[in-house]
């Protein structure tokens, strides 16, 4: 099993950075709700608590407390852009440290994240607007295929 220890200082915290890029990047796929959709991504943790033992390295994970970090983006593309490819960094670090299992759970926990986050404000009447439904495409897609 992989644990937080399998990663330096910096890898783990790119790792734990994951999950609320991908939130970020939906928050900012359409206007409204950011308190809600903000909300919705520390729900989405808790959660995925009660999951617990089925990854030792997701467990380590959800049982952080969710950190959005803060840099200074010039738009919203910029963080959508700068944030696709950090994931894509992230994937490629946890696959070479990880199991194939673990792998696919933390691109599932990535993905929850990112959806729970766009089914937390409507918008138009839609549960996802197609902003976000874009954004979360484009998350998928960093991800990578999962071996399942």
């Amino acid at each position: 099993m992989t644990t937080r220890d399998a990663f330096t200082p910096d890898e783990w915290t790119a790792v734990l950075a994951g999950p609320t890029t991908a939130g970020m990047i939906v928050v900012t796929a359409a206007s409204g709700g950011m308190f809600r959709e903000t909300f919705a991504m520390s729900k989405a943790y808790a959660e995925a608590r009660t999951a617990h033992g089925q990854s030792e390295l997701l467990d380590e994970i959800v049982n952080t407390k969710p950190k959005v970090e803060r840099p200074k983006y010039s738009s919203p593309e910029a963080l959508r852009t700068e944030g696709l490819q950090r994931l894509r960094t992230v994937v490629a670090l946890v696959q070479s440290k990880a199991t194939p299992e673990e792998l696919d759970g933390y691109r599932g926990f990535v993905l929850a994240v990112a959806n729970k986050v766009a089914e937390a404000h409507r918008e138009d009447d839609q549960v996802v607007s197609p902003g976000e439904a874009e954004a979360i495409e484009q998350i998928t897609a960093a991800l990578g295929p999962t071996s399942a």
